[in-house]
């Protein structure tokens, strides 16, 4: 939703989200326990909808808390959920609890994203693999879907740039339409405008015990090929805005030449890094 959404009428943006769900009018009112003719009303501006109202037919319809707000404010009642940054008081324990997961997933690459898959944090392994990016990519805010398919970011270093690329995409279209986020959308537009690759682009067999499973990616650093998958965590039962958009993107070796490579790299640099210190 845009801040033209405030100006419309609350029924509108609730019909439209209904559709979006594909959900009748009918389905919809059995799962919020409302009569058709009710919502119909509703939909219609013939009713004004409660602040209840409003957030029970938001989560029959899983519509996200930052759209919540704003069907709430479109009806004239106040946001019930928070929006706070990961700097904020009330969020240390959270922002201590990102940078403890993050780190104890070294040495192997993990980030931290936003709703528009903006950069939040990421440890070392991570930034391992941004190595070689353009710098314009890595000015902040640093898009990680934008630095991982842009042609002068990782993109010529997948080695499966087809798969993966497809792969990304399908995401990056469910979270748009799911969320009904304008934002979302002309990002997957842009992405989709980078120059094409032969979906075929790395589908050899050498995966073949994973790919039935889960899409690798494979990936070259310093003539070495990679190959990882990936989990998506977020945070349970959030109440807050910031807190429900936010997802841990943790990638694991799919292959011990790959778990290797990341514990030997590791190890380089704790090496380094105590020598830098102690030069003696």
């Amino acid at each position: 939703m845009t801040t033209t959404d405030l100006e419309r009428p609350v029924g509108i943006l609730l019909r439209e989200w209904r559709d979006r769900r594909r959900l009748s009018q009918l389905g919809l009112s059995a799962r919020a326990g409302v009569s058709a003719r009710h919502l119909s009303f509703i939909e219609n501006g013939r009713s004004q909808p409660t602040r209840a109202m409003i957030l029970r037919l938001s989560e029959c319809m899983e519509v996200p808390l930052r759209q919540q707000n704003t069907l709430l404010l479109a009806g004239g009642h106040a946001p019930a959920y928070p929006q706070h940054t990961l700097s904020d008081i009330p969020m240390a324990a959270v922002s201590d609890a990102i940078d403890r997961i993050i780190a104890a997933h070294e040495p192997f690459p993990a980030v931290v994203v936003d709703r528009n898959w903006e950069l939040v944090a990421g440890n070392n392994a991570a930034g391992m693999l941004m190595e070689g990016a353009s710098p314009h990519l890595l000015e902040p805010p640093v898009n990680v879907l934008r630095l991982s398919l842009h042609p002068d970011g990782m993109a010529p270093r997948i080695v499966n740039l087809g798969q993966w690329r497809a792969h990304l995409l399908d995401r990056l279209a469910h979270e748009a339409e799911a969320a009904g986020d304008e934002a979302l959308s002309n990002l997957y537009d842009e992405l989709c405008a980078y120059p094409g690759v032969d979906e075929s682009q790395g589908n050899a067999p050498s995966d073949q015990g994973l790919q039935p499973l889960l899409v690798p990616l494979r990936y070259r650093v310093d003539g070495v090929e990679l190959s990882m998958f990936s989990t998506t965590t977020v945070f349970g039962t959030p109440r807050d805005v910031t807190l429900s958009e936010i997802a841990i993107e943790a990638f694991y070796p799919s292959d011990t030449e790959t778990a290797e490579f990341f514990r030997r790299r590791a190890e380089r640099n704790r090496s380094e890094a105590a020598a830098a210190a102690d030069p003696a």
